[in-house]
Protein backbone atom coordinates (compact mmCIF):
# COMPACT_ATOMS: atom_id res chain seq x y z
CA UNK A 1 0.00 0.00 0.00
CA UNK A 2 1.14 3.28 -0.41
CA UNK A 3 1.94 5.31 2.15
CA UNK A 4 0.03 8.96 2.51
CA UNK A 5 3.08 10.78 1.98
CA UNK A 6 3.35 8.64 -1.70
CA UNK A 7 -0.14 9.88 -3.02
CA UNK A 8 0.68 13.54 -2.20
CA UNK A 9 4.06 13.55 -3.95
CA UNK A 10 2.31 11.14 -6.81
CA UNK A 11 -0.62 14.24 -7.12
CA UNK A 12 1.51 17.59 -7.07
CA UNK A 13 4.17 15.75 -9.58
CA UNK A 14 0.83 14.95 -11.95
CA UNK A 15 -0.15 18.52 -11.32
CA UNK A 16 3.47 19.86 -12.15
CA UNK A 17 3.97 17.72 -15.45
CA UNK A 18 0.13 18.96 -16.42
CA UNK A 19 1.30 22.60 -16.07
CA UNK A 20 4.36 22.17 -18.09
CA UNK A 21 2.80 19.99 -20.90
CA UNK A 22 4.55 16.77 -20.39
CA UNK A 23 1.91 14.91 -18.32
CA UNK A 24 -1.44 13.34 -19.88
CA UNK A 25 -4.02 15.84 -21.20
CA UNK A 26 -7.60 15.76 -22.28
CA UNK A 27 -8.41 15.75 -26.12
CA UNK A 28 -9.98 18.51 -27.35
CA UNK A 29 -12.70 17.72 -30.09
CA UNK A 30 -11.24 18.04 -33.87
CA UNK A 31 -13.08 20.43 -36.00
CA UNK A 32 -14.97 17.55 -38.06
CA UNK A 33 -16.13 16.41 -34.51
CA UNK A 34 -17.69 19.78 -34.20
CA UNK A 35 -19.15 19.91 -37.33
CA UNK A 36 -20.93 16.09 -37.17
CA UNK A 37 -22.54 17.14 -33.54
CA UNK A 38 -23.60 20.40 -34.95
CA UNK A 39 -25.27 18.67 -38.29
CA UNK A 40 -26.76 16.12 -35.52
CA UNK A 41 -28.51 19.11 -33.28
CA UNK A 42 -29.72 20.75 -36.08
CA UNK A 43 -30.97 17.37 -37.53
CA UNK A 44 -32.68 16.59 -33.97
CA UNK A 45 -34.12 20.55 -33.54
CA UNK A 46 -35.59 20.01 -37.48
CA UNK A 47 -37.93 17.14 -36.69
CA UNK A 48 -38.85 18.51 -33.10
CA UNK A 49 -40.13 21.72 -35.02
CA UNK A 50 -43.85 21.58 -36.59
CA UNK A 51 -43.53 21.50 -40.52
CA UNK A 52 -44.36 23.92 -42.64
CA UNK A 53 -48.17 23.68 -43.96
CA UNK A 54 -48.61 22.35 -47.28
CA UNK A 55 -50.43 24.69 -50.17
CA UNK A 56 -53.11 22.52 -49.80
CA UNK A 57 -53.61 22.90 -45.72
CA UNK A 58 -52.58 26.85 -46.53
CA UNK A 59 -55.25 27.48 -48.70
CA UNK A 60 -57.84 25.07 -47.11
CA UNK A 61 -57.43 27.11 -43.77
CA UNK A 62 -58.18 30.37 -45.46
CA UNK A 63 -61.26 28.79 -46.85
CA UNK A 64 -62.17 27.36 -43.66
CA UNK A 65 -61.62 30.56 -41.43
CA UNK A 66 -64.52 31.93 -43.68
CA UNK A 67 -67.90 32.09 -42.46
CA UNK A 68 -69.58 31.26 -45.78
CA UNK A 69 -70.00 28.13 -47.84
CA UNK A 70 -66.46 27.83 -50.04
CA UNK A 71 -65.22 25.18 -52.36
CA UNK A 72 -61.89 25.38 -54.59
CA UNK A 73 -60.55 24.02 -57.17
CA UNK A 74 -57.28 24.46 -58.92
CA UNK A 75 -55.19 23.31 -61.46
CA UNK A 76 -51.27 23.98 -63.18
CA UNK A 77 -51.71 23.25 -66.42
CA UNK A 78 -48.11 22.12 -67.72
CA UNK A 79 -47.61 19.92 -64.63
CA UNK A 80 -51.09 18.05 -63.69
CA UNK A 81 -50.88 19.58 -59.95
CA UNK A 82 -54.33 20.05 -58.58
CA UNK A 83 -56.09 20.96 -55.71
CA UNK A 84 -59.58 19.83 -54.64
CA UNK A 85 -61.55 21.33 -51.57
CA UNK A 86 -65.40 20.20 -51.96
CA UNK A 87 -64.82 20.78 -55.39
CA UNK A 88 -67.69 18.70 -56.96
CA UNK A 89 -70.01 20.53 -54.29
CA UNK A 90 -72.58 22.02 -56.63
CA UNK A 91 -72.57 25.61 -55.95
CA UNK A 92 -74.44 28.99 -57.23
CA UNK A 93 -72.46 30.50 -59.95
CA UNK A 94 -73.82 33.98 -59.73
CA UNK A 95 -72.51 36.00 -62.30
CA UNK A 96 -69.68 33.25 -63.55
CA UNK A 97 -72.42 31.83 -65.64
CA UNK A 98 -72.14 34.05 -67.59
CA UNK A 99 -68.87 32.18 -69.24
CA UNK A 100 -70.70 29.88 -71.17
CA UNK A 101 -72.75 31.86 -72.50
CA UNK A 102 -69.92 33.57 -74.17
CA UNK A 103 -68.73 30.07 -75.62
CA UNK A 104 -72.25 29.66 -77.35
CA UNK A 105 -71.69 33.18 -78.74
CA UNK A 106 -68.85 32.74 -80.25
CA UNK A 107 -69.23 28.90 -81.42
CA UNK A 108 -72.91 30.41 -83.44
CA UNK A 109 -70.54 33.36 -84.70
CA UNK A 110 -68.16 30.51 -86.39
CA UNK A 111 -71.06 28.77 -87.44
CA UNK A 112 -72.72 31.89 -89.03
CA UNK A 113 -75.90 31.81 -86.64
CA UNK A 114 -74.46 35.02 -85.22
CA UNK A 115 -72.70 38.02 -86.78
CA UNK A 116 -71.01 39.65 -83.60
CA UNK A 117 -70.65 42.71 -85.41
CA UNK A 118 -74.65 43.34 -85.92
CA UNK A 119 -75.88 45.90 -83.76
CA UNK A 120 -78.67 45.58 -81.89
CA UNK A 121 -80.93 48.49 -80.38
CA UNK A 122 -81.45 48.57 -76.59
CA UNK A 123 -85.31 48.58 -75.62
CA UNK A 124 -86.79 50.08 -72.54
CA UNK A 125 -87.53 46.53 -71.42
CA UNK A 126 -84.02 44.98 -71.55
CA UNK A 127 -82.71 47.27 -69.19
CA UNK A 128 -81.88 45.23 -66.16
CA UNK A 129 -80.82 46.38 -62.45
CA UNK A 130 -77.92 45.24 -60.56
CA UNK A 131 -74.20 45.29 -62.34
CA UNK A 132 -73.20 46.92 -66.04
CA UNK A 133 -73.15 50.35 -67.80
CA UNK A 134 -75.79 49.80 -70.23
CA UNK A 135 -78.55 50.82 -68.20
CA UNK A 136 -76.99 53.73 -67.34
CA UNK A 137 -77.56 54.57 -71.00
CA UNK A 138 -80.71 56.01 -72.82
CA UNK A 139 -82.33 53.42 -74.32
CA UNK A 140 -81.65 53.64 -78.22
CA UNK A 141 -78.28 52.43 -77.86
CA UNK A 142 -76.83 50.09 -80.53
CA UNK A 143 -73.90 48.61 -79.49
CA UNK A 144 -72.59 45.49 -81.35
CA UNK A 145 -72.91 41.60 -80.00
CA UNK A 146 -69.68 41.72 -80.10
CA UNK A 147 -69.78 44.88 -77.51
CA UNK A 148 -72.42 42.89 -75.46
CA UNK A 149 -71.04 39.66 -75.02
CA UNK A 150 -67.75 42.08 -73.79
CA UNK A 151 -69.93 44.31 -71.83
CA UNK A 152 -71.76 40.74 -70.10
CA UNK A 153 -68.04 39.57 -68.93
CA UNK A 154 -66.00 42.56 -67.78
CA UNK A 155 -68.75 44.63 -66.26
CA UNK A 156 -70.80 41.67 -65.74
CA UNK A 157 -73.52 43.23 -67.23
CA UNK A 158 -77.14 41.95 -66.94
CA UNK A 159 -78.75 44.10 -69.44
CA UNK A 160 -76.42 42.45 -72.13
CA UNK A 161 -76.35 39.26 -70.73
CA UNK A 162 -79.88 38.89 -71.02
CA UNK A 163 -79.86 40.51 -74.32
CA UNK A 164 -77.35 37.53 -75.39
CA UNK A 165 -79.88 35.02 -73.18
CA UNK A 166 -82.93 36.15 -75.49
CA UNK A 167 -80.49 35.86 -78.71
CA UNK A 168 -79.17 32.61 -78.21
CA UNK A 169 -81.46 30.66 -75.97
CA UNK A 170 -81.37 29.75 -72.78
CA UNK A 171 -81.65 25.78 -73.90
CA UNK A 172 -79.16 26.15 -76.03
CA UNK A 173 -76.57 27.53 -73.61
CA UNK A 174 -77.46 23.96 -71.36
CA UNK A 175 -77.30 21.64 -74.54
CA UNK A 176 -74.26 22.94 -75.54
CA UNK A 177 -72.87 21.86 -72.01
CA UNK A 178 -74.46 18.35 -71.78
CA UNK A 179 -72.82 17.85 -75.55
CA UNK A 180 -69.14 19.08 -73.72
CA UNK A 181 -69.47 16.66 -71.21
CA UNK A 182 -70.77 18.80 -68.23
CA UNK A 183 -73.04 17.17 -65.47
CA UNK A 184 -73.20 20.18 -62.77
CA UNK A 185 -73.31 23.34 -64.88
CA UNK A 186 -76.34 24.54 -66.32
CA UNK A 187 -77.80 27.95 -66.81
CA UNK A 188 -81.41 27.88 -64.59
CA UNK A 189 -82.56 31.53 -65.30
CA UNK A 190 -82.60 34.84 -66.66
CA UNK A 191 -81.25 38.02 -64.45
CA UNK A 192 -84.52 39.47 -65.18
CA UNK A 193 -86.39 36.39 -64.14
CA UNK A 194 -83.92 36.66 -60.86
CA UNK A 195 -85.01 40.05 -59.77
CA UNK A 196 -88.23 39.84 -60.27
CA UNK A 197 -88.32 36.46 -58.07
CA UNK A 198 -86.50 39.00 -55.34
CA UNK A 199 -89.46 40.99 -55.54
CA UNK A 200 -92.06 38.21 -54.78
CA UNK A 201 -90.20 37.56 -51.50
CA UNK A 202 -91.60 40.85 -50.69
CA UNK A 203 -95.04 40.24 -51.91
CA UNK A 204 -96.16 37.43 -53.79
CA UNK A 205 -98.65 39.37 -56.38
CA UNK A 206 -95.26 40.79 -57.88
CA UNK A 207 -94.72 37.98 -59.94
CA UNK A 208 -97.41 39.94 -62.63
CA UNK A 209 -94.31 42.71 -62.61
CA UNK A 210 -92.91 43.51 -66.33
CA UNK A 211 -89.01 43.40 -66.69
CA UNK A 212 -89.67 46.87 -67.33
CA UNK A 213 -91.69 47.86 -63.62
CA UNK A 214 -88.81 45.72 -61.86
CA UNK A 215 -86.08 47.95 -63.75
CA UNK A 216 -88.10 51.15 -62.57
CA UNK A 217 -88.44 49.97 -59.11
CA UNK A 218 -84.68 48.76 -58.53
CA UNK A 219 -84.95 45.91 -55.42
CA UNK A 220 -86.91 45.93 -52.42
CA UNK A 221 -85.25 47.95 -49.37
CA UNK A 222 -87.35 45.85 -46.43
CA UNK A 223 -84.78 45.24 -43.89
CA UNK A 224 -86.92 42.66 -42.92
CA UNK A 225 -86.15 40.56 -46.41
CA UNK A 226 -82.83 40.42 -45.19
CA UNK A 227 -82.88 36.32 -43.82
CA UNK A 228 -85.24 35.82 -46.78
CA UNK A 229 -82.44 36.97 -49.60
CA UNK A 230 -80.14 34.81 -47.53
CA UNK A 231 -82.19 31.89 -47.75
CA UNK A 232 -82.81 32.94 -51.30
CA UNK A 233 -79.41 32.89 -52.57
CA UNK A 234 -78.53 29.72 -50.85
CA UNK A 235 -82.03 27.62 -52.68
CA UNK A 236 -80.62 25.79 -55.68
CA UNK A 237 -84.03 26.20 -57.07
CA UNK A 238 -83.40 29.94 -57.09
CA UNK A 239 -79.82 30.01 -58.44
CA UNK A 240 -78.95 31.86 -61.43
CA UNK A 241 -77.08 29.20 -62.28
CA UNK A 242 -75.53 26.16 -61.06
CA UNK A 243 -71.98 24.67 -61.42
CA UNK A 244 -68.92 22.87 -59.21
CA UNK A 245 -65.82 24.58 -58.90
CA UNK A 246 -64.45 21.43 -60.72
CA UNK A 247 -66.12 21.52 -63.49
CA UNK A 248 -65.82 25.18 -64.02
CA UNK A 249 -62.43 25.14 -63.94
CA UNK A 250 -62.12 22.63 -66.48
CA UNK A 251 -64.15 25.34 -68.65
CA UNK A 252 -61.76 27.41 -68.31
CA UNK A 253 -59.17 24.84 -68.96
CA UNK A 254 -60.87 23.91 -72.30
CA UNK A 255 -61.18 27.95 -73.44
CA UNK A 256 -57.05 28.69 -72.75
CA UNK A 257 -56.60 24.89 -74.76
CA UNK A 258 -58.80 26.30 -77.53
CA UNK A 259 -61.42 22.80 -77.25
CA UNK A 260 -64.48 24.80 -77.24
CA UNK A 261 -64.39 26.62 -80.25
CA UNK A 262 -61.79 27.93 -82.21
CA UNK A 263 -58.11 29.09 -81.45
CA UNK A 264 -58.87 32.70 -82.61
CA UNK A 265 -62.48 32.50 -80.72
CA UNK A 266 -60.78 30.95 -77.36
CA UNK A 267 -57.78 33.65 -77.49
CA UNK A 268 -60.45 36.67 -78.47
CA UNK A 269 -62.34 35.44 -75.13
CA UNK A 270 -59.38 35.01 -73.38
CA UNK A 271 -58.51 38.57 -74.55
CA UNK A 272 -62.39 39.39 -72.65
CA UNK A 273 -61.97 37.19 -69.35
CA UNK A 274 -58.68 39.39 -68.92
CA UNK A 275 -60.80 42.87 -69.27
CA UNK A 276 -62.28 42.21 -66.13
CA UNK A 277 -62.84 45.38 -64.66
CA UNK A 278 -63.58 43.90 -60.77
CA UNK A 279 -60.26 43.04 -59.37
CA UNK A 280 -60.83 42.85 -55.62
CA UNK A 281 -60.44 39.19 -55.71
CA UNK A 282 -58.13 37.04 -57.56
CA UNK A 283 -55.81 39.65 -58.67
CA UNK A 284 -56.17 41.18 -55.55
CA UNK A 285 -52.69 40.89 -54.30
CA UNK A 286 -50.80 39.36 -57.66
CA UNK A 287 -52.19 41.96 -60.81
CA UNK A 288 -49.07 43.73 -61.25
CA UNK A 289 -47.09 40.25 -61.11
CA UNK A 290 -49.40 38.16 -63.14
CA UNK A 291 -51.93 38.14 -65.98
CA UNK A 292 -55.23 37.26 -64.32
CA UNK A 293 -58.21 36.40 -67.08
CA UNK A 294 -60.77 35.48 -64.74
CA UNK A 295 -64.91 36.14 -64.22
CA UNK A 296 -66.64 37.07 -60.94
CA UNK A 297 -70.23 36.44 -59.25
CA UNK A 298 -71.47 38.38 -56.60
CA UNK A 299 -73.88 39.08 -54.44
CA UNK A 300 -72.38 41.27 -51.77
CA UNK A 301 -71.88 40.84 -48.55
CA UNK A 302 -73.43 37.02 -48.71
CA UNK A 303 -71.04 35.68 -51.92
CA UNK A 304 -68.13 36.36 -53.65
CA UNK A 305 -67.32 34.21 -56.14
CA UNK A 306 -64.48 33.70 -58.72
CA UNK A 307 -62.89 31.66 -61.64
CA UNK A 308 -60.03 32.45 -64.10
CA UNK A 309 -56.83 31.32 -64.98
CA UNK A 310 -53.58 32.74 -63.65
CA UNK A 311 -50.76 33.17 -66.38
CA UNK A 312 -47.54 32.40 -64.30
CA UNK A 313 -44.21 31.96 -65.68
CA UNK A 314 -44.37 28.31 -65.63
CA UNK A 315 -47.91 28.45 -67.34
CA UNK A 316 -51.31 28.79 -66.73
CA UNK A 317 -53.05 27.86 -63.49
CA UNK A 318 -56.60 27.49 -63.48
CA UNK A 319 -58.59 27.95 -60.51
CA UNK A 320 -62.32 28.51 -59.11
CA UNK A 321 -63.42 29.58 -55.90
CA UNK A 322 -66.89 29.92 -54.49
CA UNK A 323 -67.96 31.57 -51.26
CA UNK A 324 -71.91 31.82 -50.67
CA UNK A 325 -73.96 31.61 -47.38
CA UNK A 326 -71.70 34.50 -45.80
CA UNK A 327 -72.15 35.84 -42.41
CA UNK A 328 -68.75 37.28 -42.38
CA UNK A 329 -66.89 40.13 -43.15
CA UNK A 330 -67.50 40.84 -47.34
CA UNK A 331 -63.56 41.90 -47.24
CA UNK A 332 -62.40 39.34 -45.19
CA UNK A 333 -63.81 37.11 -47.82
CA UNK A 334 -62.36 39.13 -50.89
CA UNK A 335 -58.91 39.20 -49.38
CA UNK A 336 -59.02 35.34 -48.54
CA UNK A 337 -59.38 34.60 -52.26
CA UNK A 338 -56.56 37.34 -53.06
CA UNK A 339 -54.54 35.86 -50.77
CA UNK A 340 -55.56 32.03 -52.37
CA UNK A 341 -54.20 33.16 -55.66
CA UNK A 342 -50.75 34.44 -54.47
CA UNK A 343 -50.56 31.17 -52.55
CA UNK A 344 -50.61 29.70 -55.71
CA UNK A 345 -48.64 31.79 -57.70
CA UNK A 346 -45.94 31.51 -55.74
CA UNK A 347 -45.95 27.47 -55.19
CA UNK A 348 -47.06 26.87 -58.88
CA UNK A 349 -45.79 30.27 -61.03
CA UNK A 350 -42.13 29.92 -60.54
CA UNK A 351 -39.95 28.56 -63.12
CA UNK A 352 -40.28 24.41 -63.27
CA UNK A 353 -43.68 24.40 -61.37
CA UNK A 354 -42.49 25.33 -57.62
CA UNK A 355 -44.37 23.16 -54.86
CA UNK A 356 -46.93 20.23 -55.11
CA UNK A 357 -50.05 20.43 -53.62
Amino acid sequence: MRTRRESLVNSATARALSTTGCGPRRRRPSPRSRLLALAAFCALAAGCSPKPPTLEESIRSRLDALDARTTFYARHLPTGREIAIRADDPVNTLSIIKIPIMILAYRDAEAGRLDLDERYTVRPEDLRRGSGLIQTFAPGLSPTYRDIVTQMIITSDNTATDIMIARLGLDRVNALLAELGYQETRLQATTGQLFRRVWELADPANAALTHREVFERGFPGDPGLEDDIFAFEGDPQEWLGRTSAREMSRLLESIVNGEVASRESCDEMLVILGRQFYSSRLPRHIRFRARVAHKTGDWPPIAGNDAGIIFGDSGPIVVSVFATQNRGDFYDLEDAEGRIAELLLEAWAAKGGGEGG
